[in-house]
């Protein structure tokens, strides 16, 4: 890490504050809903947090246990044997995923549609506020990070909501009521008031109003919150009992084909999770930085061995945490190191306190995190974008309701179908071309159609142009430019100011020097000139 890192601090220790809230009971529920010891959830947290926020390239990114691989973790542990024969295919899938990197294949990451990727962020967004409405009641019959459509506990998003309402717990329903109005009221008019609003987020002070508020009732016979209701840590009595919470892989097992066979799942799983966690976060970045994905595969891999070396769930990079770290004021990793190191200590000093701490607070923190996601104006944005976004972009937001990977697949065939289609309208290519290279005078020539199977292109040849250019962006001979393209120019538009790059935009619609938005000017074209959506 470099110096620029620790002049964030002011901004990371807050968010990492926020993203340690959010992670913990989701690192206890997803442990849970696999059929795995409590523990097994916080050694990954602590691990995604310290060992793969420290090697990854991602400024942004939080990893963790992923709520994803629990239904692949409950079959594993037992069609192996055992949970300790389940850890050597973790080790193993961590191998794997350090192969995936050494040979590049987070290239993969780049080819899949931003509609889908939109989505799936706001498919994400829904199915937290809907996930978390029982827990703000009080019915807590559902472990946290349970995210399929149809429950562990028997019932279903829906029914579990109903439920929720026909048996409301008068207490959690008060807490989390007053804690979701305090965190708004922190965000919309408090941090307006004076740096000490901004230093000490609204969701810190929830918890420690949850907190207290369970101190003073717990002796109410009306008001007390059962156990239920509240964080469920492993407390150790002593040392010997908290080192017993800790399970060593049996490499006897290695020898069996189904261990291998689960350690290639979970690479493969968790890879696809965390190129599209990637992906994703790297869009909602305020700063529009790009993550290097063979990077982030050696990082996931390296704490897939020591996790499961020491008995820990399997880890991706999750985008619930890392939108609530961005939310939250994140600038750098340090916000999910730190958050890595909040877990490390909570769990050795403080688990009593941490057991105080009402699931409705919680609930209300993740409601926020789920409508920034779920943002209405973010439907209306994209259909205006037309149908070949809007499309995919719907598709995937409903499926993702009842299984992350699922809708995620069929946002993505239907991309490739709006694409084929356009396709055999109208045959595509890509050719860039140097003019003068001694002066940094490039031309790039774009195609008569440039879909989102250019984007990763693009962005390396953006990437590559050096320091004090003169850039020429020649559309004259394009007839179709995909949305994701107009991203990817807009994004580097920022870059481009800060390394000095000149950019020349030459289109049917005339000549533009140093366009503000690329989004704005294409939104504003003649559609009988240029067809871009």
């Amino acid at each position: 890490m470099n110096s620029s890192i620790f002049k964030s601090f002011k901004s990371d220790l807050p968010a990492s504050i926020v993203v340690f809230f959010v992670a913990l009971p989701l690192c206890l529920g997803i442990a849970l809903a696999s059929g795995a010891p409590p523990f097994a959830g916080m050694i990954a947290g602590i691990i995604g947090g310290i060992v793969v926020g420290s090697i990854s390239g991602s400024q942004i990114g939080v990893s963790g246990p992923a709520a994803g691989l629990a239904a692949i973790v409950m079959t594993a542990i037992t069609d192996l044997g055992g949970y300790e024969n389940f850890l050597v295919a973790v080790v193993i899938g961590g191998i794997i995923q350090i192969l995936f990197g050494i040979i590049k294949a987070g290239v993969i990451g780049y080819y899949f549609p931003s509609s889908v990727i939109k989505g799936m962020l706001v498919g994400i967004g829904i199915i937290i506020i809907l996930k978390q409405i029982p827990h703000f009641f009080g019915y807590d019959t559902n472990p946290e990070g349970d995210f399929d459509f149809f429950q562990v506990n028997g019932n279903n998003t829906f029914s579990d909501i109903l439920n929720a309402i026909n048996s409301a717990n008068m207490s959690a329903t008060l807490i989390g009521t007053l804690a979701l109005i305090l965190i708004i009221y922190w965000s919309n008019v408090l941090s307006k008031k004076g740096k000490f609003f901004t230093l000490i987020q609204g969701p810190f002070v929830a918890v420690i109003m949850g907190v207290v508020y369970y101190s003073l009732t717990k002796s109410s016979a009306s008001m007390e919150m059962l156990p239920e209701h509240l964080v469920k840590v492993p407390i150790p009595e002593s040392v010997d009992s908290f080192l017993a919470q800790f399970s060593l892989p049996n490499f006897a097992a290695i020898s069996n084909k189904n261990v291998w066979i689960t350690g290639f799942t979970i690479a493969l799983v968790a890879s696809l999770e965390t190129l599209l966690c990637v992906e994703a976060t790297d869009k909602i970045d305020p700063k529009k930085r790009i993550t290097p994905t063979n990077r982030e595969l050696f990082a996931q891999g390296t704490g897939n061995i020591l996790s499961g070396m020491i008995g820990g769930l399997p880890i991706t990079q999750v985008i619930v945490r890392s939108s609530a770290n961005i939310q939250s004021g994140g600038q750098t990793k340090l916000s999910a190191i730190v958050h890595g190191f909040l877990l490390l200590i909570s769990v050795i000093a403080i688990p009593t306190v941490l057991n105080m701490i009402p699931l409705a607070v919680l609930a209300a923190i993740l409601l926020i995190v789920g409508y920034k996601l779920a943002n209405p104006a973010t439907f209306k944005k994209v259909y205006k974008l037309g149908w070949q976004q809007f499309v995919p972009f719907i598709v995937t937001v409903l499926f993702v309701q009842y299984n992350l990977l699922v809708g995620i697949g069929i946002g993505l065939v239907i991309g490739i179908l709006v694409v084929l289609y356009k396709s055999y309208l109208n045959s595509h290519f890509l050719h860039i071309k140097e003019t003068d290279t001694d002066h940094h005078y490039l031309n790039m020539e774009f195609a008569e159609e440039v879909t989102f199977f250019n984007k990763g292109a693009i962005m390396r040849e953006l990437e590559k142009i050096p320091n004090d250019t003169y850039l020429e962006i020649n559309l004259l001979k394009t007839r179709f430019l995909d949305n994701d393209i107009i991203e990817v120019l807009e994004d580097f538009l920022l870059k481009a100011k800060n390394r000095n790059i000149n950019i020349k935009l030459n289109s049917k619609r005339g000549v533009v020097e140093n366009p503000e938005s690329f989004v704005e000017f294409f939104n504003n074209r003649p559609k009988s000139k240029l067809s871009i959506n």
